[in-house]
């Protein structure tokens, strides 16, 4: 979902506010909140391996969206690139993601006691006790469990990303395709796609394939509670969320 067309706050009293930028690998967010928390306008966009540019284009479409006289009284960064883009944009605050992610799901449930995040290059998972972090992990190496993979082998099979879910839903017989690495999951795909396996079936697979990864590879032994968040861009996918 693009943003750039929305402006949240219609009131003539937004005239200052925080800036919170999460620049990932895949996907950059911009979010501005006044005192009470309350989101002032915001902008989800592609990184496009351009993270400079991307946030000083997208910068100037929130300058000019809430105004010439608009005040930034503290600007805070997180997400892979955060460093980079904190030093660029003067940040106030630098805050690593586990940090970032906990915060904002204590704030939006504060019973939350597990989160699970699924992001496009790397996932993690953090144990919250009495709004404090108690435990987190995250992968190491096999990104057989993140976004991009999926759309990685979606294209083998002919479908776009917004489709996946739906076409996913509709598999009546999910294929096996392991929760092992890239390589054996991506090699599983081509076997099915050999033997004519329907794209809803193979789909399914892949949707159980990305959990069970995640929880065999970054949950692990590791306690999962009972109020459970799940983060980052796959949680807009219905197919992952239901293969949970």
């Amino acid at each position: 979902y693009d943003s750039k067309d929305k402006h949240i706050c219609t009131s003539e009293n937004c005239k200052e506010g925080y800036l919170g930028i999460d620049i990932g690998s895949t996907s950059t967010n911009f979010v501005v909140i006044d005192d009470e928390n309350q989101v002032i306008d915001y902008i989800y966009t592609k990184t496009k391996g351009r993270p400079k540019e991307v946030v000083i284009e997208n910068l100037e479409i929130l300058k000019e969206r809430l105004g010439k006289d608009f005040k930034f009284k503290g600007i805070a960064t997180t997400g892979s690139g955060r460093e980079f883009i904190g030093k660029l944009v003067n940040a106030d605050f630098i805050v690593n993601e586990i940090t970032a992610q906990a915060e904002g799901a204590i704030d939006v449930y504060e019973d939350v006691d597990t989160i699970f995040e699924i992001g496009g290059q790397d996932s993690k998972y953090i144990s919250i006790e009495d709004k404090l972090i108690k435990d987190f992990e995250m992968n190491k190496i096999c990104a057989a469990g993140t976004g991009a993979f999926i759309e990685e082998q979606i294209k083998k099979i002919g479908i776009s990303l917004e489709e996946f879910g739906d076409i996913a839903l509709a598999g009546d017989n999910p294929c096996d395709l392991g929760d092992r690495c890239t390589v054996f999951i991506e090699g599983n795909i081509g076997k099915a796609i050999a033997q004519n396996e329907s794209i809803e079936n193979i789909s399914a697979g892949l949707a159980y394939s990305i959990v069970k990864n995640y929880l065999t590879r970054v949950v692990g032994n590791r306690k999962i509670g009972e109020k459970i968040l799940l983060q980052g861009g796959i949680a807009h996918n219905q197919a992952v969320v239901n293969a949970f």
